[in-house]
């Protein structure tokens, strides 16, 4: 028994220095194999066929299409658009993040009701996932390959940042908590989950460029203005409205930061 028990040990050892890359092996992060495997396998290539289907369909009581959806590089232009989101819109008269902008394109073009948009924007665990996330997963991947490039030129795009800023630093709530605790150094985890460090240029560039993300423990693509919502409940904060001022600041925030970050979706994450 003994001896079948060395043997077998000796051949798992030789398969894992076989089959692990260099880096991994020497990273010192024994989730690092783990993670590489399932970006490379991701589920959440699915909805972006489903994102793609849903944007050409003539829908919605005026059943037209999103092509003549304009998210900042023209009417139906969608290479590099998600790359400079949020950004001003001068028919909104305001700063819109992607998923704002797909309610405004939903409800102008094509005739829902933005209320109901807005119910099931963020979809449950194990379902086949929102027609937003989809939608915005399709809108994302279209920027794939391309550098994040959020511009401060207009003023109320600055006037957003800096809001993003302050949120991002300002602590709040029963538990005097905020953003930076979790987010602001280097090594953190809480049980298996490594906290991004998002005061650093690397930290939010990995943010800026996998999001929409495939969520491994949701089975459902995920997209930013769910993470923040999931943050701000963390938090013990009160229940954060989907697609309100306070997302968009820390998403232009959080984007610009990561400015010059390649964009690849959907990430993956646990």
């Amino acid at each position: 028994m003994d001896t079948r028990l060395g043997i077998w040990a000796a051949a798992i050892a030789a398969l894992q220095l076989a089959v692990i890359p260099p880096l991994f092996a020497q990273s010192g992060d024994p989730l690092a194999v783990g993670r590489k495997m399932l970006i490379e396998d991701n589920p959440g290539e699915l909805w972006i066929d489903q994102g793609q289907a849903l944007f050409y369909e003539k829908r919605g009581p005026k059943k037209v299409s999103l092509e003549q959806c304009d998210f900042g590089m023209g009417p139906g232009k969608l290479e590099g658009a998600a790359a400079r989101l949020p950004r001003y819109f001068a028919d909104t008269d305001r700063v819109e993040d992607l998923e704002t902008r797909l309610l405004t394109c939903m409800t102008r073009l094509q005739g829902f009701d933005r209320n109901e948009l807005v119910k099931t924007a963020i979809s449950a665990p194990a379902s086949k996932g929102s027609d937003i996330e989809a939608l915005a997963l399709f809108i994302t991947s279209r920027s794939n390959g391309m550098k994040v490039n959020v511009s401060l030129n207009h003023q109320k795009e600055y006037e957003m940042y800096k809001a993003g800023e302050y949120l991002f630093y300002r602590r709040s709530g029963q538990t005097d908590f905020g953003c930076v605790q979790c987010h602001g150094e280097p090594g953190k985890r809480i049980r298996l989950q490594d906290l991004v460090h998002m005061t650093s240029k690397a930290g939010t560039q990995e943010v800026s460029s996998t999001w929409p993300a495939y969520r491994g423990s949701h089975y459902v693509v995920r997209t930013m203005q769910w993470r923040l919502n999931d943050c701000v409940w963390q938090m013990r904060l009160p229940d954060l409205k989907y697609a309100t001022e306070y997302s968009i600041a820390l998403t232009t925030f959080l984007n610009r930061q990561g400015n010059d970050a390649v964009i690849q979706v959907p990430g993956f994450k646990r």
